[in-house]
């Protein structure tokens, strides 16, 4: 077939051409996103119970829920929040789950309980969707809260339907309502309570169908409509009659708002009142076209909006992909045209031009296959094509190296390309097959960070693959044409001809007495290898080079997340709001060198009330302050200089139990701190978690420490007295009415185009805000008859959690931490914690137990799954190598190359001031299937030698002489294609770098090592007798 395909005059062109047009066809439908979807199947079951403290919400469902699903198959975690008024329960599934059998398994299971509180609203139970955000809108406009909610509601509606984009999500806004707020001394006198009105508004403002009316000529449908749909038109409703007759009116008693439920849920905009909408993409959609549709129609509708009204996209995190993906396409052609330029200094400008013509082709024809297999373009992938580069070229090279030999030998073009091809083809096809071994090996990967590494292996597997058909089939065709050619072709460059001299100068002298000198001195050359590998070992235990387990990406939004005291009003949390934004402001005007004239650094500021993503939990204590900064291509500063810049200027503010300054968390693994902490006892685990607080907070380069289980408002305990009962009253009647009267009571709920609005009774919250109010608050008995509260009830103070959390069925407090890599090193703190405090803790808190999650679990179950996997691929490599050479210990020789390659891993991190990470690590295990090439290159062609009958001393001199070539061009193509990568000086490159590190140098030193250390290794073996000639096979 190598032989019809290199003489046939069209047939390889047709395959190429055929690639080609595959992958140009798939660009327009292969999906872009910033990292592969990782997310595990969850499953939630969320429930209301309007008003419940979470210590009743524990009690009354989570337990039960708990014990409904215990027994289910396929549950690798269950956990349960309770918080104030809900409950969530949220089953972690594995891989075997069929989520939907779970679903209904789960729903069965939920709806099967019988003893709920009969307060409680239906259990919810749904599939946790996989969702990634990717822009806001913020809308402002100088109009009322509920008309901006309305304009927001239509703007979402015009998206959806005529901009393609699916997820959009209004945000700023709690539940609509017409709030009607009853005169306490009005209701009194009418001896009426909050749920005798909100039923005399339920029963009045009704719209039913009532049948309909035969006629001889016409049938009528008969409709009831009495229906209220505004304030002014419930205002009018009749609620009593006064001693004189006269009827009483509803707005006699009572006043009645448009608004929201919660003042505390609110948006400012550069300190302007906004509505958010929020735009997400599910796992098929492409990120960047939904960014696309989202450009444009912000562009339509501010040409449109009414005067007042402007439209502004922020928390843009859809710029992250876009940033790194024209880098890294701008890196791929810098890539590969110094791939070319190498190639061109060794071979004509028209063979290097054929040899390197090979990777548009396999890219090409990757493309369509991974558009196909439902593959995306991501960071990792684009990593994996980076690296593809100058793997591609190892074969192409060897083809091409080979063939020119054969033609300096005096063969004609057409046999030097056949004869070419033909003797390299067994290490060529070893070397996709070791490469594969190791590269398939990192297919199952597990964990999250698991989940998106094992994009390169998947991508470079497939290019791979496809540039072997091209090295086989279709470059020998275009050589043997490029050779008929270049017999017309002027002289090479004077500069090329005195490089080659030089090049073979080297090569037949220096190289020759330098691979003569380590051979004589074979063992103190093989005992500085080893003494420069367990240095490098000693460089990550003693703690030079640290450990990351994952790089953080520079984004273009910071956060400063705010948790002031449950019980803190609105007001205290807008003042410390302002102070952050007033710090913000300032850094703004001082930083500003640090973008380009005429910029801001900072370019918008968003305050968002009742929201904190590190809190759990909700109320006017809590808010974000979220920053837009321009856009790293265009800023000199790395965002997290910035941040620690607004944390020193802000200092410490007394009121703030919680100030965290971070970025939002973006790829895989978690926080990097995050300790739970699990015991029955809540105070005891309270106890545990501030020890545990002090103790990580000694450490250097440690900051945001927080739990996620606080104190509470502060509760009015409501109790009978003894002898209550003597009044015909019992603990139900009270409950409800001081429920409807102080929580609120729905009389009905009216829907207004998508706006679904609740009509919500209550009493005037600033006469109810009193507590000698609530002690006289009127009890109205079964007879009609009112007593004083304070007579049938006493009334106590106290305190509860505002969150319970259950892990497995055990009472959880987690305990997160932030860290400044360059000081420290989560993996190092924690394991210091292990050995150091968390006995401690255990002798002091009988009963308690830990676990560690975030980033320190997700990096062990990846780690350790990696390296199962890396010593399965070793072991395919020893397989393929064994049954090549027919010998159980040249093989092993070959593998020595990659120990050496961790000697240039730890060194490249070292100099460049890199933590390790678990993509060094990727890029190691990745750099084992290519050094092993260059060792199979050098291997092969001394085992010829012997086998020709020289000596082991003669053979690996000869075969160092004349592999270097291949092997030098294999290792410098390889390097080249990554080096802008590895000199890219952007912040987009943070996250990539590590693995360019470990396959850069790791390859000069293995390429180094290995032209002399396997000429060594052998000369050892044959002082031992180990090298023999190999026999023909007798078959």
């Amino acid at each position: 077939m190598i032989k019809f395909f290199s003489r046939h005059p069209t047939a390889a062109n047709l395959l190429m051409l055929g690639l080609l047009i595959l992958g140009i066809s798939s660009l327009s439908t292969i999906k872009r996103e910033t990292f592969p979807a990782y997310d595990p199947p969850y499953i939630m079951a969320a429930i209301v119970y309007p008003g419940a403290s979470p210590q009743e919400v524990e009690e009354s469902l989570c337990v039960r829920m708990e014990d409904a699903v215990d027994g289910l198959a396929n549950i690798e975690e269950t956990q349960c929040e309770a918080i104030e008024g809900s409950a969530r329960l949220i089953l972690k599934l594995n891989e075997k789950a069929d989520i939907g059998r779970m679903l209904v398994d789960v729903q069965t299971q939920i709806n099967s309980i019988n003893d709920f509180p009969t307060e409680i609203e239906s259990p919810v139970v749904q599939e946790l969707d996989w969702n990634e955000p990717v822009v806001d809108i913020a809308i402002t406009a100088e109009t009322s809260w509920p008309e901006l909610k309305a304009y927001a509601e239509d703007l979402k509606r015009i998206m959806k339907l005529d901009y393609d984009v699916s997820l959009v999500d209004v945000s700023g806004f709690s539940d609509h309502q017409y709030r009607v707020e009853l005169d306490t001394q009005a209701i009194r006198q009418l001896g009426l309570s909050v749920g005798d009105i909100a039923d005399q508004i339920g029963r009045q403002n009704v719209k039913l169908p009532s049948g309909n009316v035969e006629t001889p000529d016409k049938n009528f449908l008969i409709r009831f409509d009495e229906r209220r749909i505004t304030p002014v038109e419930l205002e009018s409703i009749v609620v009593g009659s006064a001693p004189n007759g006269s009827v009483i009116r509803l707005r006699d008693i009572a006043k009645i708002t448009d608004r929201f439920e919660l003042d505390e849920q609110k948006v400012l905009f550069d300190g302007k009142p906004s509505a958010l909408l929020k735009i997400s993409k599910n796992k098929e959609d492409d990120a960047l076209r939904i960014k696309e549709n989202v450009t444009r129609f912000v562009e339509d509708q501010s040409a449109i909006a009414p005067d007042g009204v402007t439209l502004q996209m922020t928390n843009d995190l859809s710029s992250v992909l876009w940033d790194r993906l024209t880098m890294m396409v701008s890196n791929g052609w810098q890539g590969i045209v110094l791939v070319f330029a190498t190639m061109w200094l060794f071979f004509s400008l028209r063979y290097s031009f054929w040899v390197a013509a090979g990777l548009p082709v396999a890219f090409l024809g990757g493309l369509f296959l991974m558009a196909n297999l439902g593959l995306s373009i991501n960071i990792m992938s684009l990593v994996g094509l980076l690296m593809a580069i100058g793997i591609m070229m190892d074969d192409a090279i060897v083809i091409a190296e080979s063939i020119a030999s054969h033609l300096d030998r005096g063969q004609s073009v057409d046999d030097a390309v056949y004869n070419g091809v033909k003797k390299v083809l067994p290490g060529v096809l070893s070397s996709f097959l070791t490469t594969v071994c190791i590269f398939g090996s990192l297919l199952f990967l597990d964990g999250e960070m698991g989940a998106v590494l094992k994009a390169v292996p998947q991508v470079l597997i497939l290019v791979l693959s496809l540039s072997l058909i091209e090295a086989f089939l279709i470059l020998p065709n275009h050589l043997s044409h490029s050779l008929h050619k270049e017999k017309n072709d002027k002289p090479a460059l004077r500069f090329k001809v005195v490089l080659l001299e030089k090049f073979e100068n080297f090569r037949n002298t220096t190289l020759m007495n330098m691979v003569e000198k380590v051979v004589t001195f074979r063992y103190a050359f093989m005992g500085g290898v080893i003494t420069l590998l367990l240095l490098s070992v000693a460089l990550i235990a003693g703690g030079v080079v640290k450990f990351q387990p994952f790089p953080e990406l520079d984004g273009d939004i910071a956060e400063a997340r705010i948790i002031l005291p449950p019980g803190a009003s609105l007001s205290q949390t807008e003042k410390v709001v302002d102070k952050i934004v007033a710090s913000a402001e300032r850094l703004n005007e001082q930083w500003s060198e640090e973008v380009e004239e005429g910029n801001t650094l900072v370019e918008h500021i968003t305050s968002q009330f009742n929201a904190n993503a590190d809190a759990n939990e909700s109320g006017p204590h809590l808010a974000t302050v979220r920053l837009d900064l321009r856009g790293a291509e265009s800023r000199n500063t790395v965002i997290d200089d910035f941040i620690d810049a607004w944390r020193e200027d802000i200092g410490d503010l007394a009121d703030p139990i919680s100030l965290v300054f971070k970025q939002p968390t973006m790829g895989p693994g978690g926080r990097a701190i995050e300790i739970r902490a699990k015991h029955d006892d809540l105070s005891a685990l309270k106890s545990a978690s501030l020890d545990i607080q002090e103790y990580l907070n000694q450490f250097d380069g440690v900051h945001g420490v927080l739990d996620d289980m606080r104190m509470g408002k502060e509760e009015i305990l409501v109790k009978l007295r003894p002898g209550a009962e003597t009044y015909n009253v019992n603990g139900q009647m009270i409950a409800s009415q001081l429920r409807a009267a102080f929580f609120g009571q729905t009389a009905d709920e009216i829907q207004i185009g998508v706006e679904n609005i609740s009509i919500e009774v209550r009493l005037d919250k600033e006469q109810a805000g009193d507590i000698q109010q609530l002690a006289n608050f009127p009890i109205i008995t079964a007879d009609g008859s009112q007593i004083p509260l304070a007579t049938l009830a006493t009334l106590d103070f106290q305190r509860n959690y505002v969150r319970i959390q259950r892990i497995d069925g055990l009472r959880t407090i987690s305990i997160f931490g932030d860290i400044d890599n360059k000081k420290a090193s989560s993996s190092a703190i924690l394991a210091q914690f292990q050995k150091d405090e968390a006995t401690k803790l255990i002798q002091k808190y009988p009963g308690l137990r830990f676990d560690f999650e975030g980033e320190a679990k997700d990096a062990a179950k990846t780690g350790a799954s990696m390296g199962k996997g890396f010593l399965l691929g070793l072991f395919g490599v020893f397989a393929i190598l064994s049954y090549q050479f027919r010998s159980y210990l040249e093989p092993v020789v070959v593998m020595l190359a990659i120990p050496l390659a961790f000697i240039g891993v730890v060194v490249g991190h070292w100099i460049l001031g890199h933590s390790l990470s678990m993509p060094s690590m990727m890029g190691f295990v990745s750099l084992a299937g290519i050094v092993v090439n260059d060792s199979i290159l050098l291997v092969q062609y001394i085992r010829h030698h012997v086998d020709e009958g020289d000596s082991v001393h003669d053979s690996v001199v000869k075969a160092s002489r004349e592999r270097f070539r291949a092997v030098f061009l294999t290792s410098m193509t390889t390097a080249a294609g990554l080096l802008p990568l590895l000199t890219e000086t952007s912040l987009q490159a943070q996250v990539i770098q590590p693995l360019v590190i470990s396959i850069v140098f790791g390859i000069f030193a293995s390429t180094l090592l290995v032209l002399f250390m396997i000429p060594a290794a052998y000369a050892i073996l044959a002082d031992f007798g180990l090298v023999k000639k190999h026999e023909p096979l007798a078959l």
